[in-house]
């Protein structure tokens, strides 16, 4: 089994900068990606990067240019910068890591991220 833990959410200004980590602990040869998603009250949760082993990135047209993803394979450990935040990106944060081949899926309990005006 896999187990996942956020940490770095808060409340930050419009226009500011957060940084949110996942670390990853136990059968973690399994993982191959890794990701962040966020879900806003009354929406679907919706992908908002990845990063795969060998370093490849995704990123959410919503968050292009303003959030990079990065991880650290020694730490167990990914990250999620986020810049030139704006109130539309004020949802919880879930970091997940995936088995590519076989979908299976691991999540972590969440980080609320609220961006004021």
């Amino acid at each position: 089994q896999v187990q996942l833990v956020e940490s770095g959410g808060g409340l930050v200004q419009a226009g500011g900068s957060l940084r949110v980590s996942c670390k990853a602990s136990g059968n973690i040869f399994r993982i191959n990606v890794m990701a962040w998603y966020r879900q806003a009250p009354g929406k679907q949760r919706e992908l908002v990067a990845s990063i795969s082993s060998s370093g490849s990135t995704n990123y959410a047209d919503s968050v292009k240019g303003r959030v990079t993803i990065s991880r650290d394979n020694a730490k167990n450990t990914w990250y999620l910068q986020m810049n030139s935040l704006k109130p539309e990106d004020t949802a919880v944060y879930y970091c997940n890591a995936r088995n590519s081949y076989t979908n299976v899926n691991y999540w972590g309990q969440g980080t609320q991220v609220t961006v004021s005006s």
